[in-house]
């Protein structure tokens, strides 16, 4: 960061203000509008903390996909835009081939070839041509497009369960790890603002069924812009999403003869469905195609441990073995789980960041033993099974934690990793605690979809 820095932000910042302000009425009633301008704040502050944090506490940087890559790299394509709009074009769009035209500034990139990474350096690229290539204006940039899904997913929420507006807020809104590792210049700003966009979309084109064209397109450009950039992201997302459609769905077939036909087939098809995504994904992506997907964990989880060893990271096991058969990862299912959920512990914090990650994780673990003890496991299990919207949040928050716990193995990495997660699994448990609090009354006299 730069002088430059101090002249163009501003600007930036003003000119999405503005547009926040212009934005609001359309976006807000009178019960969000007081979440909509603090939650867009405190991204932009996360944006530009993560830029500070790597400068001063990290010492410019570290390798392996740090903010400050993604934007040298974006400078490369910046450059060759600046020498020639036509081959910034082609740098742009490049699918990693090297071509005479591009290939003085392809070798000059480090993740050219790397489709997930260069996916982040061109949607840096691009953003930074609309802010003179500034660090910090194109971070607030980042903080925006990220907020917006965040946003759309607080939403969507809040349509189901308006009288929870303040704990949904916090949940999806104020999380500090998701604020500050879901808005800067990373894959994870990315993943979370698609991740918030897909999930109103299939609200909207599955339960609402309203605004049909534009839900369809912005689901499919959402699950592609996960699948480009964390591809485990949709393994976890698709098959919740998919039962949450099918059971909240089921609700209008009013014959209990005709549902409990339907339902063991529908559930077949649903898990079948699955399946086949993951065979299809892994198609275009060998590591994660259904034969690799176990070596792809090893790998990463060893891969992950050196680096952590040697940078002096805080690094975990699970048992202290690497047994990644599938009956050796189903025999860590727990403890992966609770390394992402409740770990790292207090005691286990060395490190001023991962200090506050773990008052995070125990402040997470305070919150899943006070509602499961309210609920009770008896009643938390029908409540999970009766409200689709709580099945889904929990499904996707276990299923990707067991996903990122099994092969991260460093707790500098997890605390990263783990971010998509905390929204819906907040969300869910304050759905749950709402629903044991009260029972079977209703939620709200509020009008809202009815399969919830």
């Amino acid at each position: 960061m730069n002088t430059q820095d101090l002249l163009v932000t501003p600007v930036v910042l003003f000119l999405v203000y503005l547009l926040a302000y212009a934005t609001r009425p359309y976006f807000t009633d009178a019960v969000t509008r007081r979440y909509f301008l603090p939650g867009l704040t405190v991204k932009i502050v996360g944006a530009i903390a993560v830029g500070f944090v790597y400068q001063f506490y990290y010492g410019g940087g570290r390798p392996s996909g740090d903010t400050f890559n993604y934007f040298a790299n974006a400078a490369i394509v910046h450059e060759a835009f600046g020498d020639s709009f036509k081959t910034g074009l082609k740098l742009l769009l490049a699918d990693g081939t090297y071509t005479p035209d591009i290939f003085l500034y392809a070798t000059r990139i480090h993740w050219f070839r790397a489709p997930t990474e260069y996916f982040v350096i061109r949607v840096t690229a691009v953003l930074g041509l609309l802010t003179f290539h500034t660090y910090s204006a194109t971070a607030v940039l980042f903080a925006l497009l990220s907020f917006s899904g965040v946003w759309a997913l607080f939403r969507t929420f809040y349509k189901f369960f308006p009288r929870l507006h303040l704990k949904l807020a916090i949940a999806v809104l104020f999380v500090p790890s998701v604020v500050f590792w879901g808005s800067g210049i990373l894959k994870d700003a990315i993943t979370l603002g698609a991740l918030g966009w897909a999930t109103w979309a299939i609200v909207r084109l599955f339960l609402e069924q309203k605004g049909m064209v534009v839900a369809t397109i912005i689901l499919l450009l959402a699950l592609y812009t996960i699948y480009a950039v964390k591809i485990y992201i949709v393994l976890c997302f698709l098959p919740a999403a998919l039962l949450w459609i099918f059971l909240a769905n089921i609700k209008r077939v009013r014959s209990v003869v005709v549902r409990s036909l339907i339902t063991p087939l529908v559930l077949v098809l649903v898990i079948t469905l699955s399946y086949l995504a993951v065979v299809e994904i892994g198609k275009d992506n060998s590591r994660y195609a259904v034969d690799k997907l176990l070596k792809t964990a090893e790998i990463t989880a060893r891969y992950l441990t050196y680096v952590g060893e040697k940078q002096g990271g805080s690094v975990y096991t699970l048992g202290g073995d690497f047994d990644f058969s599938p009956v050796g990862m189903l025999r860590k299912f727990p403890l992966a789980v609770n390394v992402t959920l409740f770990r790292p512990y207090l005691w286990e914090a060395y490190n001023p960041v991962m200090l506050l990650s773990a008052l995070e994780s125990l402040a997470t673990l305070i919150l899943t033993v006070y509602v499961l003890f309210r609920a009770g496991v008896g009643k938390t299990l029908r409540y999970v099974i009766s409200r689709p919207i709580i099945l889904f949040c929990l499904l996707f928050a276990i299923a990707f934690s067991f996903s990122v716990g099994i092969s991260t193995y460093n707790f500098g990495s997890l605390v990263r990793y783990k971010i998509p997660m905390f929204p819906f699994y907040l969300s869910g448990l304050f759905i749950l605690q709402y629903f044991a609090q009260y029972r079977a009354r209703p939620l709200t006299q509020n009008a809202r979809p009815a399969n919830a």
